[in-house]
């Protein structure tokens, strides 16, 4: 995704989050993929955590995937963030960081999770935190390494994170 494509993506997602437009997942399609504790996990995210993850794992459905470490990878790949919840503002913040100061950017998503830091270390550190959680609520070793890889600019070496990705940046 360009940069520009990304700014449109996450304006459109900014102005649904404003209008307070949810998506209602339906739990009962994604309880067959995940455990009690990760629904759980899933259902503490934000609502447009669950929309957006959700409608990556439709992706990957309707494209015939059906790994089901994938598929709780997929619902589960952005649950790091619960740790420090992003508001619409903090998104628009990460974006324009990263595009007018992609050096500073990064570095400014090492450290704590404080102040005007705060939301790109959120961004940056989330697939590690999340990996985490959903160790603890019982994920398999593929679906942690999923999550937790979910950001990295290669994935050559693995299918299944090239397909995560792939969705992710769609959805």
């Amino acid at each position: 995704m360009t940069p520009l494509t990304r700014i449109a993506y996450r304006s459109r997602q900014f102005w649904n989050a404003l209008a307070g437009r949810k998506t209602q997942v339906p739990e009962e399609v994604i309880r067959p993929h995940l455990s009690a504790t990760q629904v759980v996990l899933f259902q503490r995210m934000q609502a447009s955590e669950q929309a957006h993850a959700f409608r990556a794992f439709e992706r990957l459905k309707a494209a015939g995937q059906g790994d089901p470490d994938l598929l709780a990878a997929t619902l589960l790949h952005d649950v790091g963030k619960i740790r420090s919840p992003l508001t619409p503002f903090d998104r628009v913040l990460i974006v324009l960081g990263r595009y007018f100061f992609p050096e500073a950017a990064g570095h400014w998503g090492t450290g704590e999770a404080r102040g005007l830091r705060r939301p790109f270390v959120v961004a940056a550190q989330h697939p590690a935190w999340g990996a985490e959680l959903a160790a603890a609520a019982g994920a398999s070793a593929q679906t942690c390494e999923l999550i937790h890889r979910h950001q990295e600019s290669t994935s050559a070496d693995n299918p299944l994170l090239a397909a995560l990705q792939a969705v992710d940046d769609e959805s």
